[in-house]
This record gives C-alpha cells, sequence and structure tokens, in this order.
C-alpha cells in the first residue's frame, strides 16, 4: 500500500511510442506527458513491449511513475478487432510473447493486401507505407499516414471513417488472436487485460452474455474515459452497467499518438483506486516508483 501511494496523479495508461504506431520516440512520450502535467504513465504500443526500458528510464529521471503495458491485437466474437490494453505482463513469458510475435508477423501481408487494393484507385506502393513507420510494429496507422502524405485522405478520421471502413472493399480482416484466448495469455504472464475503447469502434451494445463469458474469461475491466467512446453512448451506458455489476475495473486515458492523433496525455484519467487494483491483482512486472531519495 505504500509503495503504490508513490504512483502520482494524474495518471494516464494509454500511450503510444513510434515503437508501434506513435510518431514521437519512447522518451519523447514521456516528456510529453510529463509537461501536460501527467505523473504516472503507462507505455502501451502495439504488440510489443520494445520501448519500456526506455521510458522507464525517462520516468525515473523526471520522477514519474511508469507502469508496462502492451495493447494487443485480438478477434471478437463478431469477427471484428478488439484491442485489449495488457498491464503489469511479464514481458518475457513466453506463451504471450510468441502470440504477440506473430501478430506483428501477420500484420505485414494484411497491410500489403490493404495497399494492394487501395491501389486500384489511388497513388499508393508498399514503400509509401513502409516510409512512415520507424519502429517495430507496422500497423493500419502508418497506411492512414501515408494516404495522408499523398493527398488522399485529409486526416486520420477520414482514412478510417470515409476510406477503409470495415465494410469497404479495401478492408481486410484483423490477424488479432482470439479476444477469451488473450485474456488467458495476459493472466497467465501475471498482467491484468482491460479492453481499450471498448465501444469506440461500433455502434452496438454488447449482449449480456458476450459480457459473462469475457468475465469467466478473466477479463479485468473496460477503458471506458476515451474520447472515442462518446461516438457510442448506449454501448458506453450498457459498459458503465456491466462494470458495476461485474465490479470491474474502469480507466480513463488519452490513447496518445503524437501528431498521428489529435489526443493529448491526460485527456482522460485513471483514479488512483482502479490503478490499485490493476497493481494489486498483477503478478508479471511492478511498477517503477520515483526514488524517494
Amino acid at each position: 500500500m505504500e509503495a503504490f501511494f508513490r504512483a502520482q496523479k494524474p495518471i494516464d495508461l494509454h500511450l503510444h511510442s513510434n515503437v508501434s504506431d506513435g510518431t514521437d520516440t519512447p522518451t519523447q512520450v514521456v516528456r510529453a506527458a510529463y509537461k501536460a502535467g501527467v505523473r504516472t504513465m503507462a507505455l502501451t504500443d502495439h504488440d510489443t513491449t520494445a520501448g519500456w526500458a526506455e521510458a522507464a528510464a525517462e520516468c525515473a529521471r523526471l520522477g514519474m511513475t511508469f507502469i508496462g503495458g502492451m495493447e494487443i491485437t485480438a478477434r471478437g466474437a463478431r469477427g471484428g478487432g478488439v484491442h485489449m490494453l495488457a498491464y503489469l505482463v511479464d514481458p518475457e513469458e513466453e506463451e504471450l510473447l510468441a502470440a504477440v510475435n506473430n501478430t506483428l508477423d501477420a500484420r505485414i501481408p494484411r497491410l500489403q493486401e490493404m495497399t494492394e487494393r487501395l491501389a486500384d484507385d489511388y497513388t499508393i506502393t508498399w514503400d509509401d507505407v513502409l516510409a512512415e513507420s520507424d519502429g517495430k510494429s507496422i500497423g493500419r496507422p502508418h497506411l492512414a499516414s501515408a494516404m495522408i502524405r499523398l493527398g488522399h485522405a485529409a486526416d486520420t478520421n477520414d482514412f478510417f471513417e470515409r476510406i477503409v471502413t470495415k465494410d469497404s472493399k479495401y478492408y481486410v480482416s484483423s490477424p488479432g488472436i482470439d479476444v477469451a484466448e488473450v485474456i488467458r495469455l495476459v493472466r497467465q504472464a501475471g498482467g491484468v487485460p482491460i479492453t481499450a475503447h471498448p465501444v469506440g469502434r461500433h455502434s452496438h451494445v454488447m449482449p449480456l452474455e458476450h459480457m459473462v463469458l469475457l468475465k469467466a474469461a478473466g477479463l479485468g475491466g473496460f477503458e471506458l474515459g476515451h474520447v472515442e467512446n462518446q461516438k457510442n453512448p448506449d454501448g458506453l451506458a450498457a459498459l458503465t452497467r456491466y462494470a458495476e455489476e461485474f465490479d470491474l475495473i474502469v480507466t480513463g486515458s488519452s490513447d496518445y499518438h503524437g501528431t498521428r492523433k489529435p489526443n493529448k496525455p491526460g485527456s482522460y484519467q485513471t483514479d488512483p483506486e482502479m490503478l490499485k487494483r490493476i497493481i494489486d491483482e498483477a503478478t508479471g512486472y511492478e511498477p517503477i516508483y520515483p526514488s524517494l531519495a
């Protein structure tokens, strides 16, 4: 308990670096969060923990608390993509590491296929997409950035909402792991699984039977404080009720991506008691607290 209270407010548990699809280095992400007033943060790059050491070192230099995190690509019951935030997992746990590395490998053929489909109607090549990625985890936001740079889309929202929607001919389904399997892997690695922006990417309301299955699988909670969730107020209200009924952890986070999204560090925050629950449940990786010296 005493150690926990060294984790200071404000708390932002969802930020990305250029190790995946952000535009800042891990050091720059920490500095941006610190400048915005954040004092406890998680780096949650897609399907990789490669930026943890750099971010943790900068947090230590600035007197911030570092929470190790990762955003894992999953596949939901309806076949669509689900993003699962995994907090305080053991980054070397073999089965989880193998699973996310397979997902990383599967991203490349998926994006190549999407690029080829777009090339039928737009001037774009795979080299254009690769030019947008500096890190280890390449994803659709890099494709979006290439389309924006080439003048085919106004911004990221325009790309995802007008051009590559899930119903468009350009979309290729996610290679993610089944969501229940992701939850199992995260728990096995000593982490706590929290569904990222759970109603921000679709308009439906999760049926109660799905909630029961996710809870039984070991779901820890929902990231309800997120700008994208505001697009689906009915879905958000339903998940708020489920969170109360099933005693789930509720987080709030910025989902900062540098210049790739308008989201600013600290724009949504997590209550300290909710972070305490994550820390209490986790056994895979210890938070790195500021030195008291």
